[in-house]
């Protein structure tokens, strides 16, 4: 599949692999390193990328839905997520 720029939504330049990592620490507080995101990219269950050549690149927006996507509704006890 080519890209498509009528289909992207890229509102910013996008991050290499080390800084979308340190961008969902920073931004959402969930532990994140470019090793997992490497992983999830080969196994599946990350965020969407594009690739520039052999280099993953990521919008702000896509790592965003995907740390939204990590994260449990709010509660006030642990047992509420089991229910």
């Amino acid at each position: 599949m080519n890209y498509d720029p009528s289909c992207a939504d890229v509102t910013g330049p996008m991050k290499r692999r080390t800084a979308a990592a340190r961008y969902i620490v920073e931004r959402h507080g969930i532990p994140c390193s470019p090793n997992t995101l490497a992983k999830l990219a080969c196994i599946g269950g990350g965020p969407a990328f594009y690739k520039a050549g052999r280099i993953p690149l990521y919008a702000d927006a896509d790592l965003d839905a995907w740390a939204a996507s990590r994260l449990s509704r709010r509660v006030t006890s642990t047992s509420e997520l089991a229910a």
